[in-house]
């Protein structure tokens, strides 16, 4: 029995990492916060979301999930919420959020027309931008790197119309 405890010690830890609020969606599977595989799909959330963290269960023994919770798209904040917080209702699967900004090196985030997020102090407020901006979010190497929020829930922010 001593022995079986010791040997959980040195199991390696995987945490899955979801960025679904833009195009392509993406996967990062880290081995103690190091990353070790990345997943791209350009299909949408609501079609490849749970086949993709089904293949990643089967290949790792992920026990925690972090997700972009916003701010972008509401629909595939909702969708993946609701995923991930059926994995862990399911499968005892533990999951946190973390921060859209800290993923795309705070640059502004596509709200809507020409309606952009905008960082600032640490508030995140809406701002017209004529120009588009490249919409990309990168997988950090190390999930030191990222942001995680006290809260797990979707951030909705709702810009004025």
């Amino acid at each position: 029995m001593q022995e079986a405890k010791s040997l959980k010690k040195v199991l390696p830890k995987y945490t899955v990492l979801v960025v679904s609020i833009s195009s392509p969606l993406l996967l990062g599977v880290y081995r103690d916060a190091l990353l070790v595989e990345t997943i791209e799909s350009s299909e949408k959330t609501s079609d490849v979301l749970l086949k993709l963290l089904m293949e990643i269960f089967q290949k790792y023994d992920a026990k925690h999930l972090l997700y972009v919770s916003g701010p972008g798209s509401y629909m595939a904040i909702k969708l993946t919420y609701i995923t991930l917080r059926s994995l862990e209702i399911t499968k005892g699967i533990t999951f946190d959020a973390c921060d859209a900004f800290s993923l795309n090196n705070n640059n502004p985030i596509k709200a809507m027309g020409k309606l952009y997020f905008i960082k600032e102090n640490n508030t995140i407020i809406t701002k017209k931008i004529d120009e588009a901006v490249e919409q990309r979010f990168e997988l950090p190497s190390m999930l030191s790197e990222v942001t995680i929020l006290n809260d797990n829930k979707p951030m909705y922010i709702l810009p004025a119309v």
